[in-house]
């Protein structure tokens, strides 16, 4: 029986509407959720949106709302582009929910217990914009309005000098246990490339951490306090927890969490500070589990820039599934981006690799098999003559085609661009043999073999649409109702149950239309 898995992405800050970052570790996690269902296992998704701290306040008050009005408003639209893009979440968490500032306050209680938290005074440096604290040392300097030098946090973003009470957690006394998870478990943070940045940062030297303010009230309260209400990134890194029903002894959480799950976070290279040293030291200090694996991804660039209100290119992801369609827009992520790095997209990028690995490559093959069966074999999926080499060949390329992917998606790593090029091989191998093959000439001169050739084009088809359901689900789904495969018989345990003959098969339509670029989406 396979460990249960448990894969989340970061929650998002909510203070605006979401854009195509968003959507794209939405979309990444989602397809490794997929994948394992698809693999047999028992898998947990959530996503969500963090709703707390002085930004999102000061966005409320910017637009003369209620932050609690504001994050109504703003989480649907995360729910709305989530559902949109099929994503298929177990939990869509909100961290202003009851549960969830049950289970933060529980968390803070077992850090107390264990003699981490303090009261003490906070001077230095804040970002609001990153709901961060950062060191003087860490600072930056550029040019301000009106040419005056101004201090900048890491991140580019403008920082202010706080000065209050505020809790702090003895994050300095988790310094030579987190190099020791870094070090003893090089799995825990991926690419390599996050996890050398982490061990350096914590050989810097670690400080302890502030973790309350008293200078809002827009968030979690502290146990047994009246003015304090918890950092941020408290709150939000519990959120993971909560989910799953903690503190309470939940079905979900022994099983995804305690009894030392298969946990998995999927976030943004610019958090992975908050998720591989904060969060396993909370979690050190409150003596819970921690999560096998953070995979940092990196960013997703309008044309190869940063995208950026300032610069007018932020793009609403919505319009983009609108424009293209919801798998054509899945499918070009997640076969351009490889996973882990930053990525570029353009709208005729979009339209340019679709059309060739979707409509001209995988529809175009279907259609004129399909066709090509609805016209010669009564609509039936025909008897197979005996194999040829060329069949051998073909079957025995989607059986090892099978066997890399599952190792590939397996080791950690999560190559899904290079999954997705194997299968793009695969479909132009499988063009290839049709074309080879010909059967509308083979159907005068030899129509058993012609039906031999149909017949393994069509199992092809539906070898190659269950591999490609984690990618784009809702195309393949319609693809394997072509093939009349009902939705039993869709996951990666029926690879090896070869498509009957005699099946009575629906008429072919189309699956993946050419895209012409929309006017809405045409560029320079």
């Amino acid at each position: 029986m396979s460990q249960p898995f448990y894969i989340t992405t970061a929650i998002s800050y909510p203070n605006g509407p979401p854009h195509i970052g968003h959507a794209y570790e939405a979309i990444a996690t989602d397809a490794i959720a997929r994948f394992q269902r698809l693999s047999g296992r028992e898998v947990r998704f959530q996503t969500g949106t963090d709703e707390h701290g002085l930004k999102m306040a000061q966005a409320a008050n910017e637009k003369g709302k209620s932050p609690q009005d504001l994050a109504d408003e703003m989480a649907n639209q995360f729910i709305v582009m989530c559902d949109k893009l099929n994503v298929s979440y177990d939990r869509f968490i909100r961290t202003t929910e009851a549960d969830h500032h049950k289970a933060s306050q529980a968390i803070w209680q077992a850090m107390q217990d264990k003699g981490d938290l303090y009261l003490d005074k906070y001077e230095g440096w804040y970002s609001v914009r990153d709901e961060a604290y950062y060191d003087e040392s860490e600072l930056i300097e550029a040019e301000g309005e009106g040419g005056n030098r101004e201090k900048l946090s890491p991140q580019g973003t403008p920082v202010e000098w706080t000065v209050e009470e505020s809790w702090f957690f003895r994050l300095s006394k988790y310094q030579e246990p987190l190099l020791k998870l870094f070090k003893e478990n090089p799995g825990f943070l991926k690419p390599d490339s996050r996890r050398n940045e982490m061990i350096k940062f914590v050989e810097g030297g670690l400080k302890d951490l502030s973790i309350s303010r008293t200078s809002f009230d827009w968030g979690v309260k502290v146990p047994d306090s009246e003015n304090h209400v918890m950092y941020v990134w408290v709150d939000a890194l519990t959120n993971y927890l909560t989910g799953l029903g903690y503190p309470d002894k939940t079905e979900l959480y022994p099983k995804f969490w305690s009894n030392g799950g298969d946990i998995n976070h999927i976030i943004g290279k610019d958090i992975v500070r908050f998720h591989t040293i904060y969060w396993p030291a909370f979690l050190m200090s409150a003596d819970l589990p921690l999560p096998k694996q953070v995979f940092g991804h990196g960013f997703l660039l309008n044309r190869g820039e940063k995208m950026s209100k300032s610069v007018g290119n932020v793009v609403d992801p919505i319009a983009l599934a609108d424009a293209f369609g919801v798998d054509q827009l899945r499918y070009f992520l997640l076969s351009e981006v490889i996973f882990g790095k930053d990525g570029s997209y353009s709208a005729d990028m979009i339209v340019t690799k679709t059309n060739a690995d979707l409509a001209n490559n995988f529809g175009n093959l279907a259609q004129r098999s399909l066709s090509m069966i609805a016209k010669n074999c009564d609509g039936k999926i025909p008897i197979a003559g005996e194999k040829t080499d060329a069949e051998e060949q073909l079957i025995g390329e989607l059986e090892s085609c099978f066997t890399d992917i599952r190792s590939l998606m397996g080791n950690g790593e999560y190559p899904i661009h290079a999954a997705i090029d194997l299968l793009r091989e695969r479909l132009s191998a499988t063009n290839q043999y049709f074309a080879d093959q010909a059967p509308w000439a083979l159907r005068k001169t030899d129509p058993a073999r012609a039906d031999t050739v149909l017949y393994y084009t069509a199992e092809s088809i539906r070898q190659l649409a269950i591999m490609l359901r984690w990618v784009i689900p809702e195309s393949c789904d319609k693809m394997l109702g072509l093939l009349s495969q009902s939705p039993d018989k869709r996951s990666f345990c029926d690879m090896g149950n070869a498509i009957e003959s005699g099946l009575t098969l629906p008429a072919p339509n189309g699956v993946f239309p050419r895209l012409e670029m929309p006017a809405s989406q045409a560029e320079g």
